[in-house]
């Protein structure tokens, strides 16, 4: 590998967020997200909210625990 493609490759990897799909073949599909335990809900919610805001599962993930650990701080 170059520098050229070495830093298109670091460029890539370091700045953009993978694209998801429900279709089985992005970052999270249906049949992925079982390995990790996930209940049909939460998997049908991940990918519905990473196909609509071009965020990863983990970013919105990521939301949702701040969200919640904000809330208990003000109770």
């Amino acid at each position: 590998m170059t520098e050229e493609e070495y830093d298109a490759l670091n460029e890539l990897l370091t700045k953009t967020t993978p694209k998801v799909g429900a279709n089985g073949t992005g970052f999270v599909s249906k049949r992925n997200a079982k390995l990790f335990g996930l209940d049909d809900p939460s998997i049908n919610y991940l990918i519905t909210r990473s196909l609509a805001t071009h965020k990863s599962p983990a970013e919105i993930i990521g939301v949702m625990v701040r969200e919640k650990i904000a809330e208990a701080s003000y109770s």
